[in-house]
C-alpha cells in the first residue's frame, strides 16, 4: 500500500487518502455515479458522500467497490486504517498496542466489552450515543465489528474477561437481541484463548468500581493499561501504575466465578429469557 503523504510533504490522514482514491478510481473508470449505483447497488448520494468524505463506509461497501474497480482489496485496506483514524491519538494508540499484545485481559463495569459483542447488541449500544442516521450508525458498528479480529485467526492472544454482574442484569431492550448475545458468550467462552468469569454483586466493593479496565502484555514483556469510562480513557504506559492496575485486577479476579460457574451462569440466563419469551417455540 502506498505511503500517505498530504500534498505538503506530511502525513495525510488515511480518511482522506480513501476518499480521493475513490473518486480517483470512478474517474479513471468512466463511470458515473448512477452507474456505479447499477453495479453495487448503493444509493449515488452515498456514493457520493464516500468521495467527498462526508461518510467513512463500511467493509462491506468496500468489498463491493474492490470488486467493481478489481483493485483486490486495496480499499478493504484503507478503510481499515481510515477507521482508525476516526479515533482520538490515545485510542490509536492503544488499538495498535492491542493488535500487538499476546495478552489481554479486560474488566467490564456495564457492558459486553466492544471484542466480543453481537451485530445487534452493538447497534442497540452505540444506537444510544449522539444523535446520527441509520448509514453513519451502520458504520460505527461496522467500525467496532472489524475490531474483533484481533481474536481471529493465527497467533491470537489470549484474552480474558471479567465481566461484572451488572453486564448482564442490564439486558438489551429485544429478548431475542440479548438471547444471541448470552449464546454468543457462550461460543467465545468455548476458544482456547478466552476466559470469561462472571463478578457477583456479592463480591462486594472494589478497586475498580466506575469504570472499566484493559491490561495488555507484549511481546518484548511490556505491559501497558487502558482505563475507560463511558465518554473518556486514558492510555496508561508508566510501569508503577500499570503494575498497580495489574494488582487491582488480580484482586477482583480473585473475587469472580469459576470460568465454568460462569458458563452456568450464563445458561442460567438464557433459560430465563426461554422460558419468560412465549414466541420462543423452545
Amino acid at each position: 500500500m502506498p505511503k500517505r503523504r498530504s500534498d505538503s510533504g506530511g502525513e495525510a490522514s488515511a480518511r482522506r487518502m480513501l476518499h480521493e482514491t475513490l473518486g480517483r478510481l470512478r474517474e479513471r473508470s468512466g463511470l458515473s455515479l448512477e452507474e456505479l449505483h447499477g453495479e453495487t447497488t448503493y444509493d449515488r448520494s452515498y456514493l457520493h458522500k464516500l468521495e467527498t468524505g462526508a461518510r467513512l463506509g463500511s467493509p462491506e461497501v468496500m468489498a463491493a467497490l474492490d470488486k467493481v474497480y478489481g483493485t483486490g482489496n486495496q480499499l478493504q485496506q484503507l478503510w481499515e486504517l481510515a477507521r482508525d483514524d476516526a479515533f482520538g491519538s490515545r485510542y490509536q494508540r492503544f488499538m495498535q498496542l492491542e493488535r500487538e499484545a499476546t495478552v489481554q485481559y479486560k474488566y467490564a463495569c456495564s457492558t459486553i466489552p466492544g471484542l466480543l459483542q453481537t451485530q445487534a447488541y452493538a447497534t442497540e449500544v452505540l444506537g444510544h450515543a449522539r444523535p446520527r442516521d441509520a448509514t453513519e450508525l451502520q458504520e460505527d458498528v461496522a467500525a467496532r465489528m472489524s475490531r474483533q479480529s484481533v481474536l481471529d485467526g493465527e497467533d491470537v492472544p489470549y484474552f480474558r474477561a471479567v465481566l461484572d454482574e451488572a453486564v448482564f442484569r442490564r439486558a438489551a431492550s429485544q429478548p431475542a437481541v440479548w438471547l444471541e448475545q448470552l449464546e454468543t458468550l457462550l461460543e467465545w467462552q468455548k476458544r482456547p484463548n478466552v476466559t470469561l468469569q462472571a463478578l457477583p454483586f456479592s463480591a462486594g466493593l472494589h478497586d475498580l468500581m466506575g469504570g472499566s479496565l484493559t491490561v495488555l502484555w507484549l511481546a518484548n514483556g511490556k505491559a501497558v493499561s487502558y482505563l475507560e469510562g463511558s465518554k473518556s480513557g486514558e492510555l496508561i504506559e508508566e510501569p508503577g501504575r500499570v503494575e498497580e492496575l495489574r494488582l487491582s485486577y488480580d484482586l477482583l479476579r480473585d473475587k469472580a466465578l469459576s470460568p465454568e460457574r460462569t458458563t452456568e451462569f450464563i445458561q442460567q440466563l438464557i433459560k430465563e429469557i426461554r422460558t419468560c419469551d412465549p414466541a420462543d417455540p423452545t
